[in-house]
This record gives structure tokens, C-alpha cells and sequence, in this order.
């Protein structure tokens, strides 16, 4: 069986705002819209990502709700990564909390709602490796990893500076930043 996710569905009283957020994050175009509803796509799925009203529905979270804490979408290499940062950083769109995990390279952004959207890479070839290095004892003793400066990072690696070393919690470490990742992704702090 050949299983695959299809697609998101927010439920927002802040359509509009979810709308562009998503479209600007993920260069996505609009497949159909009304008053209650928008479907939006960036590849070949008819559509991705989806945002539906509530009449008469709050957006408001009672402190320390449970609920969706995030969405994740995978890009092909950290050169299309770091493009998509520059883009959202120019349209003053900034990163919640740039983490190196080690299985990924990850930016996290805080959508109209509150939720985080990740824009990640994947740091090793296969799935399998990737497992594996979340058995390791690196990884068990720090599951998130460090905080990293996005914008260092894209001076490394237009400077040249190697994936397999840019693509390292060591790299990453040498610029952690205050806050913790915990702080950051809790929504403690922000950046």
C-alpha cells in the first residue's frame, strides 16, 4: 500500500490572513475560494492546504490547549530552503524558532492562528538513516537540538561552506541563540 498525506484543513474565523500567510510561505496559488471556504496547492495535489470559517467560532485558546501544534513541509535541498527564508524575510514574515534537529534542517513560522508551520530539509539520504541517527545518543539526549541563525547560515552557504558541515547540530551549536528551541516552539518567547 502506497499511502500518502493529502492535504491540511484549518478551521479559522481569519481566512483572509491564513490564506496569504500560507500562500506566501509556501508560493502557493488559490484552486477555489467563497466566503467559507479556500483551497490552496503549490504542487500537483489539487490542493494542500485548506482553511474553512466557523460561523460565529473564536479564534481563542484557553492557555495551554491541546490542538494542532504544527505543520511540516519538506523542501528539496537547504539552497531552496534558505531561498524561501530570504523571501518570507523579505516580506517582514520572520521565523519563530530556526531548529537543527539533526534528521532536519527546520524554520518555524507562527501562522495568523497561532500554530507553527515548518519549512524543513531533510538531512539525510534515507528515511532509514534517519531513524537511525533518532536512536543515537545525541538525539535521545536532546531531541530538538539547537537553535540556529538562519541568516549566518545563508552567508555559509553562499560562502561555500559544505552541506555535511552546515547540515550538523555542531554547526548549528556554534551559533546557537537564546531562547531554547523548547521556549521558542512552546511560544515562551519568540525571536
Amino acid at each position: 500500500m502506497s499511502l500518502r498525506l493529502a492535504h491540511i484543513v484549518f478551521q479559522t474565523n481569519n481566512l483572509e490572513a491564513m490564506r496569504d500567510f500560507y500562500m506566501a510561505l509556501l508560493g502557493a496559488t488559490v484552486v477555489f475560494e467563497n466566503d467559507m471556504m479556500c483551497f490552496i496547492t503549490y504542487d500537483d495535489e489539487h490542493h494542500r492546504v485548506a482553511f474553512m470559517k466557523v460561523p460565529g467560532g473564536s479564534n481563542e485558546r484557553p492557555p495551554n490547549s491541546v490542538g494542532l501544534m504544527h505543520s511540516a513541509f519538506t523542501f528539496p535541498d537547504l539552497g531552496d530552503l534558505l531561498s524561501r527564508y530570504g523571501e518570507l524575510n523579505a516580506k517582514g514574515i520572520t521565523p519563530t524558532a530556526p531548529i537543527q534537529h539533526g534528521p532536519t534542517t527546520s524554520i518555524y513560522y507562527r501562522d495568523p492562528d497561532g500554530c507553527l508551520a515548518e519549512l524543513q530539509i531533510d538531512n539525510f539520504a534515507t528515511a532509514q538513516a534517519a531513524t537511525d541517527y533518532m536512536h543515537s545518543d545525541a538525539y535521545i539526549e536532546d531531541p530538538l537540538g539547537p537553535v540556529f541563525d538562519p541568516e549566518r547560515m545563508q552567508e555559509a552557504w553562499q560562502a561555500g561552506i559544505p552541506l555535511d558541515t552546515l547540515l550538523t547540530r555542531e554547526w548549528a551549536a556554534e551559533c546557537d541563540q537564546e531562547p531554547s528551541a523548547i521556549a521558542r516552539l512552546s511560544g515562551m518567547a519568540g525571536m
